[in-house]
């Protein structure tokens, strides 16, 4: 029966990595379609892909966005943390729920909803859109792991700064922040690689500057090609790459 816990474990990461392996694979397929049989390895595809300039440009897009998004993110989102838990408001309960509902929402709703705001307001689809639409998702995550990580030894220490003299900024900035550096470090490489991933706000609120998701999509409309799991791969090395990073940097020194 011991057997049983380790078959289940084997299949379950099976079912979640298999297409993944299937798809670094086939990037390196030296033939013109990702598909069986496998003809040999080369490295042309990822040539191709790392001199392709529209590429490269949506490459620089996606992490300009994401970086900055989600830093506007974890800033509006710990403040609101901190204030719904450090002051007692009316109707605090009802503001916590309004802040996470965004979670519980399709980003396709979301989308179509900025896209409905900004034509009234004149704003055209671009990648300053597409920003605000990622810090309207990730500021619920960024809020929600702020609040959950505040408790009283942080209250006491913010108190014991005020009773020195410090200011309000200056507690928010020199005590309340370095004391939840793990959590907010943890919201904010989420957020990056949520809005690294991220496709369909991306695709309604952008035009001639697109993101990295955007672009894969417009090269898989002319049809297959190992061109596409190359750049897949590579995307997928930068998502596994930034949750490696906050194991190493943030949960391990958290422990």
């Amino acid at each position: 029966m011991r057997v049983l816990p380790w078959v289940y474990l084997a299949l379950a990461y099976a079912f979640v990595f298999l297409p993944v392996v299937v798809l670094v694979a086939f990037s390196f397929q030296d033939g013109r379609l990702p598909v069986p049989p496998f003809k040999g390895v080369t490295l042309d595809w990822y040539a191709k892909v790392l001199t392709d300039d529209d590429l490269m440009a949506a490459l620089v897009n996606s992490l300009l966005v994401a970086v900055v998004s989600s830093a506007v993110a974890l800033v509006l989102g710990f403040l609101a943390a901190h204030a719904l838990a450090r002051v007692r408001l009316p109707g605090s309960v009802l503001m916590r729920g309004v802040l996470i509902a965004p979670m519980t929402v399709s980003y396709l709703i979301i989308a179509l909803g900025l896209l409905t705001v900004f034509n009234q307001l004149g704003i055209r689809p671009s990648l300053w859109a597409t920003g605000i639409g990622h810090v309207v998702i990730n500021l619920p995550l960024c809020f929600a792991i702020s609040y959950a990580a505040m408790g009283d030894h942080q209250k006491s220490a913010e108190r014991a700064a005020r009773d020195l003299g410090a200011s309000e900024g200056q507690v928010l900035l020199h005590v309340s922040a370095p004391m939840l550096a793990a959590p907010l470090a943890a919201a904010f490489f989420l957020s990056v690689t949520f809005s690294w991933d991220e496709f369909i706000i991306a695709f309604l609120l952008t035009r001639f500057d697109v993101t990295l998701p955007v672009e894969i999509w417009s090269m898989l409309k002319s049809g297959l090609s190992p061109a596409t799991n190359a750049v897949g791969s590579l995307v997928f090395l930068v998502s596994v790459t930034l949750v490696i990073l906050l194991e190493i940097l943030v949960f391990r020194r958290a422990k």
